[in-house]
């Protein structure tokens, strides 16, 4: 559910911000996005503050991820977008949900499954049909979007590993690097003698729900789901904002639209049924994230008593247990048999 809420809030960002689109140049708009996302979070983000030794267990994965998703990969879609045809870049913008499920399974270990990898599939040929149009290649350009889209992949794998700090927290520092290196860009490149004062604040507030709220949800999702089943729950954010386009914009139905749709819904369902059970083994750590107790692995004490879903640092035994599961932050272990 947390995945559908930030995908829900970020595919609204999309026409709430399409006027501000064509008024400022991509690198101002993304860097006053990202801004926003960083000031909406920091009241809670400077709650619960880490520790030392949590921060330096934090910082390489948070820069990984802010260099990857927040600096180098907008840089590699702009300098894509100036070598290529937007319908080339559209199509293979897609390639961030392939280049997140790819990265998952080879690199930060999650397991898929059948179910999972055609999810992702039909979500990535949702996104297709959605943008197809006559014309579209590969060239110079589109590799810089296909580089920006293993940045992005990089950085949502990263990302739902990190536990040490909050969501908040991470929302944060994403927002306040990338803001400020996208701005940045952005000024030096175009100037900021044509922002306005309701530019400014509409950039902003856009930015705190449809990325600060939103980036804080997917956080929260990813790390239940896994980086790859947030992705493809995720990558339906470009339907709700098609939606609110013919709702609120009052823009027409396209024949790919009404065929793109059905095809994404049922990837989407096919990635919340996607666990598997077997027999695994949880060694002893100490982390901080969002949680519940009764579900096996959460029976720590409480002074007061457990309170519901609730969110602290806490410390788990090692145990031996048989249960259906995703590969949440306590189930990233090695499959060596066939996918069950």
């Amino acid at each position: 559910m947390r995945c559908v809420v930030a995908a829900v809030l970020f595919g609204a960002s999309a026409p709430a911000a399409s006027e501000l689109a064509s008024e400022l140049s991509p690198f101002t708009l993304a860097g006053l996005l990202y801004l926003g996302a960083g000031l909406v979070v920091l009241p809670a983000s400077m709650r619960q503050r880490p520790g030392a030794a949590e921060f330096r267990a934090a910082a390489r994965p948070l820069v990984v991820a802010v260099v990857a998703g927040g600096i180098v990969g907008p840089v590699l879609l702009m300098a894509g977008l100036a070598r290529t045809s937007a319908a080339s870049a559209s199509l293979l913008l897609n390639l961030e949900l392939a280049a997140t499920v790819l990265l998952a399974a080879t690199v930060f270990r999650e397991h898929l499954g059948a179910r999972l990898m055609s999810a992702a599939g039909l979500v990535t040929l949702s996104g297709l049909v959605l943008v197809w149009e006559p014309g579209a290649s590969i060239d110079v350009g589109g590799l810089l979007v296909v580089g920006a889209c293993l940045c992005w992949g990089l950085d949502n794998g990263v990302t739902a590993l990190i536990d040490q700090v909050r969501p908040e927290q991470v929302t944060f520092v994403k927002g306040l690097v990338a803001g400020s290196v996208n701005l940045v860009i952005g000024l030096v490149l175009a100037g900021a003698g044509g922002i306005t004062i309701g530019q400014l604040v509409a950039a902003l507030v856009i930015g705190a729900l449809g990325y600060g709220v939103s980036i804080t949800w997917w956080v929260r999702g990813a790390r239940d789901l896994g980086a790859a089943r947030a992705q493809v729950i995720f990558a339906s954010a470009p339907f709700i904002g098609a939606g609110i386009a013919w709702i609120v914009l009052g823009e027409s139905f396209q024949v790919p639209q009404l065929v793109a749709v059905p095809i994404a819904l049922v990837g989407i369902t096919l990635s919340f049924r996607s666990s598997h059970d077997h027999q695994h083994v949880h060694v002893p750590m100490n982390h901080e994230h969002e949680h519940e107790h009764g579900d096996g692995h959460h029976d720590h004490d409480h002074p007061d008593g457990p309170r519901g879903r609730h969110d602290h640092r806490h410390q788990h035994a090692a145990i031996l247990h048989t249960h259906p599961h995703v590969p949440d932050l306590h189930h990233r272990h090695l499959h060596g048999g066939p996918d069950t």
